[in-house]
């Protein structure tokens, strides 16, 4: 019997040594991805054209600046642009805390180009850590190389703030499987607008359209067929809020839509009297950054619509919102 203890006894000690072997080779070993020599010539042109991704589509501005969440939509505060500091917490659904860098000069002026772009395609820091991907790397990942190239031209223009902020800190097993999630840039062309569909398709990755408008399972993966189909649950002070399905199903809201009204949809919302619009505790409100997608230009947003109606129907109505009781 005590050769039979002593036998399991070693299977034990192998496997937790193992265990420990393989949670220390995700730490240390992952991820793998080396920085790139590059220098971002910063001219009149990427300027910009990384200042309208970095307000307008990309939306840099939204998690990296401060928002004011009693106003509708959550705009963000003047002359917080790029300081950082939003908080998405286990009070959001979050699995752990994880803080929006300081992305102004202030706080990347020791990064270098190539360490930028790693981190923006990425997701891995200056000292070599995963980034959770609520910074949307994942869609970047895949934009065109011009285009991350324009957004580092931008950020490195930005009004430097001074603002000292906390790390991130993962929940476990998260703290390990992060490790495990970023990947190389496989940057693809940006298409000739002419191209309505393509164009529509390569901006809706750009603004990570899917990442908020398909439904996850309790530890954050994606449904499989529930692209676009809304339902993705957002805690906020006043209650629960769901986002929209996108897809053109006969009951989703797209539907009600044309061309027109769609564009119309968003635009609205540039008009300096819809910007701060005040909301009581208890009441709607949104995490849809409305009045920083208002400023995308009527091409693109009209080229967006194209592409959703290409996309595979998928029947799911949404409860809009549940307020807290």
């Amino acid at each position: 019997m005590k050769k039979v203890f002593k036998i399991l006894g070693l299977v034990s000690l192998t496997i937790v040594v193992g265990v420990i072997g393989f949670l220390t080779y995700l730490k240390v070993a992952l991820p793998n991805i080396p920085v790139k020599d590059i220098k971002v010539e910063i001219t009149p042109e990427r300027i910009e054209r990384g200042k309208y991704l970095a307000y307008h589509v990309s939306l840099c501005m939204d998690c990296h600046s401060t928002r004011i969440w009693t106003e509708f939509s959550g705009p963000y505060q003047p002359g917080t642009e790029g300081k950082g500091g939003e908080v998405f917490n286990h009070d959001l659904g979050f699995p752990g805390t994880y803080v929006a860098k300081n992305i102004t000069p202030a706080g990347i002026k020791d990064w270098t180009d190539g360490e930028i772009y790693r981190a923006i395609t990425s997701g891995v820091n200056r000292t070599g850590d995963p980034l959770f991907p609520v910074m949307p790397y994942l869609y970047y990942n895949k934009m065109d190389t011009e285009d991350i190239y324009s957004i580092i031209a931008f950020i490195r223009t930005l009004k430097p703030i001074e603002n000292k902020l906390p790390a991130s800190v993962p929940d476990f097993p998260l703290n390990f499987i992060m490790h495990t999630i970023p990947k190389p840039a496989e940057p693809t062309p940006k298409p000739n607008p002419s191209d309505k569909v393509a164009y529509g398709a390569y901006l809706c990755n750009a603004s990570g359209c899917k990442e908020c408008h398909t439904k996850s399972d309790n530890r954050g993966n994606k449904l499989p067929g529930m692209d676009f189909a809304g339902g993705f649950e957002f805690k906020l002070p006043g209650g629960i809020v769901r986002s929209t399905n996108l897809t053109p199903d006969p009951e989703g809201q797209l539907i009600s839509y044309t061309r027109e009204t769609f564009i119309e949809k968003f635009k609205a919302y540039s008009d300096s009297t819809q910007i701060h619009q005040k909301v009581a505790p208890g009441e709607f409100n949104t995490p849809m950054p409305w009045t920083m997608y208002a400023g995308m230009n009527a091409e693109d947003l009209g080229a967006i619509y194209d592409y959703l109606k290409t996309v595979k129907p998928v029947k799911n109505v949404v409860e809009k919102f549940t307020p807290t009781k």
